[in-house]
């Protein structure tokens, strides 16, 4: 077979196929996600030194130094600066020691420590004499969220004011006296309030709220001649007949006042 000169050469061409092996693009990402991390916290810790005293920059570095541990403290904030911000901080100054939950506790308890002494100052009292005896029924004691209460009231018979009057009776007086020695043996501010029974409606001059405030300001006057400390008197109330002790609102129970050793 003789060849023909004008037929043109055959080309074959033969792609090559790359596998890949995935996407290699987003590396520089992560990179730039750690620097501007790094930055950040770079500016906040300048942020920091700038805005803390010496005390306080010394408490940054224990936090981060791993050999130091970091206490819980009392505000709850187991933080750098333990649970309260840096103006605060400032405020109270660096040599205030923080207040915990155990000094609270120990306060709160030294305070109910007092309050029974006072309790068993007036129970110590029975015995010693008939009158005193007589005077001691007129007084019960508990303590509330406010304080130690001392409720003073009338008896059937016994009252601690001559008729409807802030004029105190014999044994109103002498257990002023009592008082004023047993508060001697705690220095809490007293509160005075004082509460009548009810009247009748036809009455020509509601005597209630003129009475009760009397009365109490009264035994405020009682307890200074004594020897009790004016200044230890927080407040002196009339509550009329709004806060009954019993449910008949006409008894003599309702004649009464309430002292109260206020928690500090």
């Amino acid at each position: 077979m003789s060849r023909q000169p004008n037929v043109a050469p055959v080309i074959i061409k033969r792609k090559k196929i790359v596998k890949s092996s995935g996407h290699h693009g987003g590396a520089w990402k992560v990179a730039y996600a750690d620097f501007v991390t790094a930055m950040m916290a770079f500016f906040l810790m300048m942020w920091l030194l700038g805005a803390t005293t010496e005390s306080q920059r010394r408490g940054l570095a224990d936090y981060f130094n791993p050999s130091i541990p970091v206490h819980r403290i009392s505000s709850g904030g187991d933080g750098m600066f333990g649970g309260t911000d840096i103006e605060r901080r400032d405020q109270l100054g660096p040599e205030s020691p923080p207040t915990t939950d155990a000094d609270a506790d120990s306060d709160m308890q030294a305070e109910a420590e007092s309050f029974e002494n006072v309790t068993q100052q007036l129970s110590g009292l029975g015995g010693e004499s008939p009158v005193l005896d007589q005077a001691l029924r007129h007084i019960i004691t508990r303590q509330t969220d406010e304080g130690l209460v001392l409720e003073l009231f009338d008896l059937p018979g016994m009252p601690l004011f001559d008729g409807d009057s802030d004029e105190p009776t014999a044994v109103m007086r002498q257990i002023s006296s009592i008082l004023t020695q047993v508060f001697s043996i705690v220095v809490n501010d007293l509160a005075i309030e004082g509460h009548t029974r009810s009247y009748t409606v036809v009455q020509a001059s509601d005597p209630r709220w003129a009475l009760s405030s009397a009365r109490a300001d009264q035994v405020r006057r009682m307890l200074g001649e004594s020897g009790f400390d004016p200044a230890r008197v927080a407040r002196v109330t009339g509550h009329a007949d709004r806060r009954p002790a019993v449910s008949n609102p006409m008894a003599v129970r309702n004649n009464r006042l309430e002292l109260i050793l206020l928690r500090n």
